[in-house]
């Protein structure tokens, strides 16, 4: 078992919006860049910004325009849903990197990515830019039928999306993407099925009985991949259930799992930020309790694997 220890609480200088809790609770994907950690969350129009170290409290940056409900059944239905950040790296349409934060898919109004230009101490270079996916989308759901993206990571000239298989129907699958082509659609703002390159589904085990799936995903510098991924008795890819633990897995470079064991905690791991320390893994972990009133906690782990 990997043991955590808990970091901060996301706490926010000031609520997203007029009537919101003034904190992230449905924080779902985790970057650290600089000296600073970038959170979305799946029920918010907005990306989050933290101090990577301290508790000061994080501020927002809007992705998207609008407002959302607040009743928490009309919100599910009207939200971008994005589930996957990630850290690109510099190119020519991006001379310090960027954030790409990628929704779900999983239904057609949670098709809508951003991609937020860096500079080169981490901070963000300008405004964010919305991308289409649905053409991309609706190809993967041809392949998978659940379409569920919860994680994407860069490994080597490849984009890896990680789909998770929770409820009925679904399957947990690694998707390779075409990186160049990937970040030549980000200046289009369309992102398209020719950037698919192979589709490869896995079966992660159980926790207590219940299947675990991939929830998110981070790079390491020789090709592997860190993921998260969580056991929620769900009946379908949009509803919640009751979480029957989470664990933090190791993929090598051709996309095998090599590594995975389970956390000290009962929580649904949505965020990882992984980074080689003292020649071994450090995680950066978050966690979403689908409660909008409950703030989401920062964890930190070291994983038993060399760096």
């Amino acid at each position: 078992m990997i043991p955590t220890t808990r970091r901060r609480t996301l706490n926010l200088g000031a609520p997203e919006a007029p009537g919101r809790p003034a904190h992230v609770s449905a924080a779902s994907g985790l970057v650290r860049a600089g000296d600073w950690l970038y959170v979305v969350a799946d029920d918010a129009l907005h990306l989050a910004v933290f101090p990577a170290t301290g508790d000061a409290p994080g501020h927002t940056v809007r992705l998207f325009p609008g407002e959302l409900p607040d009743g928490h059944a009309e919100r599910k239905v009207a939200k971008p849903d994005l589930e996957a950040l990630c850290k690109l790296g510099p190119s020519a349409s991006f001379t310090h990197g960027a954030l790409l934060a990628l929704p779900s898919g999983s239904t057609p109004a949670r098709r809508r990515a951003s991609v937020l230009p860096l500079n080169a101490d981490g901070t963000l270079a300008g405004a964010p830019r919305t991308v289409d996916c649905t053409s991309l989308y609706v190809q993967l759901e041809r392949e998978l039928v659940a379409l569920n993206v919860e994680g994407a990571a860069v490994a080597g000239k490849r984009l890896r999306l990680l789909n998770r298989g929770n409820g009925e129907g679904g399957v947990d699958a690694l998707v390779d993407l075409d990186l160049d082509r990937v970040l030549a659609s980000l200046d289009v703002g369309v992102m398209g099925p020719e950037a698919v390159r192979t589709v490869r589904r896995w079966e992660l085990g159980e926790a207590n009985g219940v299947r675990l799936s991939f929830t998110d995903a981070s790079s390491l510098p020789d090709g592997r991949v860190v993921f998260t991924a969580t056991a929620e008795a769900s009946r379908d890819r949009v509803a919640d259930g009751p979480v029957a633990g989470s664990a933090v897995g190791v993929l090598a470079p051709d996309g095998t799992p090599v590594y995975l064991d389970a956390v000290d905690v009962p929580v649904k791991l949505e965020g990882v930020d992984a980074r080689v320390e003292g020649g071994r893994v450090h995680v950066l972990l978050v966690a979403d309790a689908d409660d909008p009133s409950v703030p989401a906690p920062l964890l930190e782990a070291a994983l038993p694997v060399p760096g």
